[in-house]
């Protein structure tokens, strides 16, 4: 049993399950406000290379997350741009951001740092009590994104204009503004997400290296109805399963071959989306661009 549950093991699950959990909360936030955001995995990718380079160019990790979660902010902004004002297709403006980010960073990395796959080493965020400042980061944001969304008439102004955002405008509510904001909030978070991945338990990127995660915290929003507390459980979760595929290839039980066991964490993905995604009810106008004046 303590192959699959200690203390050790839960520590390495929130470690694991931190980017998923600020992606999620990033998700929340956008879809709530009814733009949908499958851009998580890029802003994710490109987020974990700004932090390396400005830890690199400064020589100070806190500002390499400070320049990570303002380049999150900046491609979220477009995104928000291309989706609010010009009416883009939300779908297909988030895979352009994510097919940008992985040709996008390949080719940064080699003016750069001179290389084609990892970057050079830079300095690392500092621990705190043996842990990255960004699992803390994280996990205090369930919280406080909580508090915004459900306790505020800030949040209540965003969920209302991703369920009726002709209702909103009726009242005053600016809803092109207020996608804006929640789209970037969105993008800030998910900026930190790949921060951690680069600079908060490692010191170098590396290409891809958020390895499908901002689409697995999709799927964690989603198991998670849309609300920040259940989609940090649903991330925690597949967290976990990330982590028992890591100990299973280390040693498989019944012959398994770790190939098989290391698409563990994807395969878990697919079947929580199959049943939460016949369960689950998202904002009603999530995905929907909203022409000022309709009703």
């Amino acid at each position: 049993m303590d192959r699959f549950f200690s203390v050790e093991i839960l520590e390495a699950v929130f470690r694991i399950a931190t980017p998923l959990v600020l992606a999620a909360l990033a998700g929340c936030f956008s879809e709530r406000a009814g733009v949908t955001n499958i851009a998580l995995e890029g802003i994710m990718l490109f987020g974990a290379f700004a932090a390396v380079v400005g830890s690199y160019m400064t020589g100070s990790a806190w500002i390499g997350l400070l320049v990570a979660a303002i380049i999150g902010g900046l491609l979220a902004y477009i995104h928000a741009m291309l989706s609010v004002d010009m009416k883009a297709n939300q779908v297909i403006s988030g895979t352009a951001l994510n097919l940008l980010a992985s040709g996008g960073t390949v080719y940064l990395l080699s003016v750069i740092f001179n290389t084609k796959g990892t970057s050079k080493a830079v300095t690392q965020l500092p621990e705190w009590g043996g842990s990255s400042p960004t699992i803390y980061i994280a996990y205090a944001m369930v919280v406080i994104a909580w508090i915004i969304l459900y306790k505020t008439p800030f949040g209540l102004r965003l969920r209302t204009v991703g369920e009726h955002p002709a209702a909103a405008d009726t009242v005053g509510v600016d809803v092109y503004n207020m996608r804006y904001i929640a789209v970037v909030i969105s993008g800030v978070l998910a900026g930190i997400a790949g921060a951690h991945l680069s600079i908060g338990v490692s010191e170098v990127f590396s290409q891809d290296m958020s390895a499908g995660r901002g689409f697995i915290a999709l799927a964690a929003m989603i198991a998670g109805g849309w609300h920040p507390i259940g989609a940090c459980v649903a991330a925690v979760l597949f967290g976990y399963f990330e982590k028992l595929s890591l100990i299973l290839k280390g040693a498989p039980i019944f012959g398994i071959p770790s190939q098989f066991i290391g698409v563990l964490p994807y395969v878990i993905t697919i079947i929580v989306l199959a049943v939460a995604g016949t369960k689950s009810i998202g904002p009603k106008a999530n995905g929907i661009p909203y022409e000022k004046g309709e009703r």
